[in-house]
């Protein structure tokens, strides 16, 4: 079959008036159900308009007694207990007050005594509404409930001998005549401790717990205690021992743990300063925690952790289940005290830092807890610290101004050897080391006492972001020596530097300059512009780190700068004899050398180097 042109013309512009005609149609259709839809939304909203309003107060109240028919429901044997008044009871000792809720017989709120938060009012804990201690407990064929939902009959307040306080919430079945006791909760309070004792006392537990096991929920939110709750968080972790080991997990880091390699002995939240800790004296067997942090700015919770833990339980008429609440500071000899293995939490050197927990543990903690016994200000106490430090590596410190001075006195010799060799770097390498082993002088002897000091620095930024002595300290203009100091704030944010400017980071940054320029003064001429001016990059670079730390370790890095400086200047002008070195280094050059292995490779690798050089250029 053929087609002409015009036939062609004729079906594609047939093609196309179909295709509008198409296109205009469903337009139209689409237009006409939106008139429908508003149509039928005018109308929908003119029935609702006419129809009688509903009192929301008689929804609510509808509402609010459908909730209460099923909570009667699922409290079962305890019906009574379902509904009721909330009532706070409070106990207290040297050291807290802590506050009891009647609903779930629980603790609700806990205040230390001896801290201030950064409303300048005491430290509360666990004083949110989202916090919890429960457990689901068997009421009736096929219901259960959670003991948080109960309300426990108002307990008083017992003093014992020693000081001694307990407290107790019950929840009963029967009637006034055949009451038992199914369920009670006993707190038990010690004069001058952190630590409460919590057992929960069970009539029938085979009734009660579903296969003899005991699903503890533990909900706790931690809000914000410091200043700087970006670096709260990030010193913030979730603790525990299983299995008989520590271990610990920052809460940036991850998000969960699940509890399945042996028994638990306790978990709990360390915040920078202040702990929480469910220990079970029967151990948990299994179970699982997990947390999230908040991702609004202007949210003060640090963490906000949930802990589903299960407890085995023995079969019997009755049954106490032993817990242990810990509430108070992180302060590394109350944890100890406490024989709970708490105080590893406290943060002596982790992760890429623990190596220096010995250091800390052993040498500045002891130092730290004595002359803090007799200083009154933690600025000088920090002081005395850094002295005795300073004191404590003064042999290492020698060795090194020595060196220096050793080097200093060769300089003359090394400029000679520059101008001889000029541009030739590998042929200038080979004498300078050629010079430094006849003058039996070690060119690293400056460097490996100070790399050797390098441990000591991080632990003593482990030690300061960790002490709660620090905590609120003031000194100079320092209001709080566990937080940077930021006398100068900008009101608004310079990227790596921050919103403020600390002067104790200005101070440790111009004294660490100070040591730049001296040092260099006492070494060799560097050739290299990267090694000579990078003395002098160095202290810049401290500025961006130091901004953001504790104050106390930049008024410690300060002074360990004013102590560098001092040891400097004495010992190079009164103690080492500088025409004695040149005349040991004389001495040393008549000596007979022997090279070493090492050496004679080093020496017989740049010889073939050289060679290879000279062979390139004749061939060019």
């Amino acid at each position: 079959m053929k087609f002409d042109r015009n036939t062609v013309i004729g079906f594609s512009l047939l093609a196309i008036l179909f295709f509008l005609f198409f296109y205009y149609n469903n337009k139209q259709q689409q237009e006409h159900q939106r008139q429908a839809r508003i149509d039928k939304a005018r109308e929908d909203s003119i029935i609702r308009a006419n129809q009688p309003k509903v009192d929301s107060n008689i929804v609510r109240q509808q509402q609010a007694v459908a909730d209460s028919q099923q909570k009667i429901a699922q409290a079962g044997i305890f019906d009574k207990a379902a509904n009721g008044t909330e009532t706070i009871t409070t106990v207290e000792n040297e050291l807290f007050k802590i506050s009891f809720s009647n609903k779930g017989g629980q603790p609700v709120g806990v205040e230390l005594k001896k801290f201030k938060g950064i409303d300048s009012l005491p430290v509360k804990l666990a004083a949110d509404a989202f916090n919890k201690i429960s457990y689901r407990i068997n009421t009736a064929a096929s219901q259960t409930t959670e003991t948080a939902n109960l309300f426990f009959e108002t307990g008083t307040v017992e003093k014992l001998a020693e000081g001694l306080q307990t407290i107790s919430f019950t929840l009963s079945t029967g009637d006034s005549a055949n009451k038992v006791n199914a369920v009670t909760h006993r707190y038990t309070i010690k004069p001058n401790d952190y630590m409460i004792g919590f057992d929960v006392l069970l009539n029938q537990p085979g009734q009660l717990l579903t296969e003899g096991n005991l699903n503890l929920t533990w909900q706790y939110v931690a809000h914000q205690q410091e200043t700087a709750l970006g670096f709260e968080r990030e010193n913030t972790q979730i603790g525990y021992v299983e299995n008989g080991d520590f271990d610990y997990h920052t809460i940036i880091r991850r998000n969960s743990i699940k509890f399945d390699d042996g028994p638990v002995n306790w978990i709990g939240v360390r915040q920078r300063f202040f702990n929480t800790f469910l220990v079970a004296n029967d151990k948990f067997a299994s179970g699982e925690m997990e947390w999230t942090i908040p991702s609004e700015e202007n949210d003060p919770t640090v963490v906000k952790s949930t802990a589903n833990m299960k407890l085995k339980v023995a079969a019997g008429n009755e049954a106490k289940i032993p817990f242990q609440i810990f509430y108070g500071p992180s302060d590394f000899k109350i944890l100890k005290k406490e024989g709970q293995g708490f105080e590893d939490l406290v943060n002596l050197g982790q992760g890429p830092y623990a190596f220096v927990e010995p250091i800390n543990r052993y040498i500045v903690l002891p130092v730290w807890n004595f002359i803090k016994s007799f200083v009154g200000s933690f600025g000088l106490v920090i002081a005395l610290l850094t002295l005795f430090i300073r004191l404590l590596i003064s042999p290492l410190s020698y060795k090194s101004y020595l060196s220096g001075a050793k080097m200093k006195a060769l300089r003359p010799e090394i400029a000679k050897l520059r101008e001889k060799f000029g541009s030739d770097q590998q042929q200038m390498s080979m004498e300078q080391m050629k010079l430094f082993r006849e003058a039996g002088v070690n060119p690293l002897g400056g460097c490996i006492p100070a790399l050797l000091q390098i441990p000591i620095f991080f632990a003593l930024y482990s030690f300061f972001n960790s002490s709660v002595d620090l905590r609120g300290a003031d000194f100079l203009w320092a209001t709080d020596l566990s937080a940077f100091d930021a006398p100068i704030k900008f009101g608004f944010h310079i990227p790596l530097l921050g919103d403020h400017l600390s002067l104790f980071t200005i101070t440790a940054v111009l004294t660490s300059l100070l040591i730049s320029i001296y040092s260099m003064s006492m070494s060799p001429d560097q050739s290299n512009p990267l090694l000579k001016w990078m003395p002098y990059i160095f202290p810049v670079f401290l500025l961006f780190i130091f901004n953001r730390l504790p104050s106390a370790l930049t008024w410690y890095y300060t002074v360990s700068n004013l102590i560098t400086l001092a040891l400097q200047f004495v010992i190079q002008n009164y103690i080492i004899d500088h025409n004695k070195i040149l005349a040991k280094i004389e001495e040393n050059r008549k000596k007979p050398k022997e090279k070493s292995k090492w050496q004679q490779r080093l020496e017989e690798m740049q010889e073939q180097q050289k060679k290879m050089r000279e062979t390139q250029q004749k061939k060019k």
